[in-house]
């Protein structure tokens, strides 16, 4: 079949859609996928790299990985979650890799089809999630798999990391996204609130009971019901919302009928449930109930790529309309911070600092002390402007960035371009041996 015959039956798809072959060129494209990549250009016989991450080199010697590479290796269909440039800018697509095989099964080309992952950003936006970090990305691939499924998401997230944000993201991204989200703070359900806020009553059930009051689980019928902070029920209501979740099935209080409610489960915990299962305080049961789909949320720490993006989308949230952005040492400092209250206390941060900036850029007098000369700050390798020769940059860009990502080897290999085995050698040749650079580092 020729490439206009393939176009045309690509056609058939909404989504951009494109052959590519072993080499990574496009031997045929759809109209959506032109329009999204093209630029008013050709893209038959360029490479997929080149047109949607204007790279010059394929994705895996860029530092990302690459669906298209994993399809080969494997044989069979492969996924990933990417940053494209496209004709609106700069968006995330989660792109879709099927190997075609000739007649005798070897494969000859690769079907690729990118969906636009809509509730999240690589640009400053309003609501949308926002980032483009490797962490962030990761996390994004894991809820659009687990989103057009009805299994049960456990978010697991330190506090300030955003934990109810993705939770409507996930709702967003999912079948029942036209049906209600209804969030439930578990930390703040007292054992005589249990029943009544989670199932409802009748009136007249106890003192107070004035009117009939549905409950949320009944108001989640048909959409998502998300537990925030399922660590915090206390071990005698635990058994309840066992029960619950087994059946779909509840009383009001005061009513002996039993109610039945279809909704999707998505909880949230800063608390490490295994060991508390260990130590009796969660039962067993239940937790093998709602860790189906376990999502580890970054902390920000983990992001520093993402700060600056989310900076301009805070400040934009935050509706102070004379500050145009922050000074780059200002940025530079946030960078370096290790932010324990994670993306909360950045919004914090950058209120207060909006509050007392005098004219429309946030400086670093603006930021709190522990953001600028706190023990968690960590000096930038490039700091001094003396010139270096090359080995002693690599030194301190090494040590800087074993300081920045001190936790997965692989992972700041893969940052850097490099393989890990390369990462670790030069470690071990410079001596790398922990995050904390020397005072000649800094």
């Amino acid at each position: 079949m020729c490439a206009v015959d393939l176009s045309s039956v690509l056609d058939a798809l909404i989504d951009p859609a494109a052959v590519v072959g072993h080499d990574f060129r496009v031997m045929a494209a759809n109209r959506a996928y032109r329009d999204t990549f093209g630029s008013g250009g050709p893209v038959l016989g360029r490479p997929c790299y080149e047109l949607s991450h204007r790279d010059t080199v394929p994705c895996e010697e860029a530092g990302e990985s690459c669906p298209i590479e994993w399809a080969r290796r494997s044989g069979s269909r492969a996924r990933a979650l990417h940053v494209h440039f496209t004709s609106e800018g700069e968006e995330h697509h989660t792109v879709t890799i099927h190997p075609l095989r000739d007649t005798e099964g070897r494969i000859t080309s690769y079907l690729e089809i990118l969906s636009l992952a809509r509730v999240a950003a690589s640009q400053a936006r309003r609501r949308d999630l926002v980032g483009h970090s490797p962490a962030f990305k990761r996390m994004l691939d894991l809820l659009a798999r687990v989103a057009p499924t009805s299994t049960t998401a456990l978010l697991l997230g330190e506090s300030g990391s955003g934990k109810e944000l993705v939770a409507r993201t996930l709702h967003e991204m999912s079948p029942r996204a036209q049906k209600s989200f209804v969030p439930v703070d578990c930390s703040g359900l007292s054992e005589s609130l249990f029943e009544s806020e989670l199932f409802g009553h009748e009136k007249g059930a106890f003192t107070g009971a004035f009117n009939r009051k549905r409950g949320l689980v009944e108001l989640a019928n048909g959409g998502t019901l998300f537990l925030d902070e399922v660590g915090d029920i206390p071990l005698s209501l635990q058994v309840k919302l066992l029960r619950l979740l087994e059946t779909r099935i509840f009383r009001r209080v005061g009513n002996v009928e039993q109610l039945e409610s279809d909704f999707r489960l998505v909880c949230a915990t800063h608390r490490d449930l295994k060991q508390m299962v260990e130590e009796g305080t969660f039962r067993r049961d239940l937790y093998f109930r709602i860790s189906a789909f376990p999502v580890p949320l970054p902390p920000l720490r983990d992001r520093p790529e993402d700060i600056e993006l989310l900076a301009r989308t805070l400040l934009d949230r935050l509706g102070y309309e004379q500050i145009s952005g922050l000074h780059p040492g200002a940025l530079a400092s946030l960078q370096s911070y290790d932010f324990p209250g994670n993306v909360r206390e950045l919004h914090n941060i950058l209120e207060r600092a909006c509050l007392l900036a005098e004219g429309d850029t946030i400086l670093s007098e603006h930021l709190p002390p522990e953001c600028t000369d706190g023990p968690t700050a960590t000096p930038h390798p490039f700091t001094g402007g003396e010139l270096l020769p090359l080995e002693a940059v690599e030194a301190r860009y090494l040590h800087w960035a074993v300081a920045r990502f001190p936790a997965e080897r692989a992972m700041l290999a893969e940052r850097l371009g490099i393989s890990e085995r390369t990462l670790y050698r030069k470690l071990e040749r410079l001596r790398v041996e922990t995050p904390e650079p020397s005072s000649t580092d800094s």
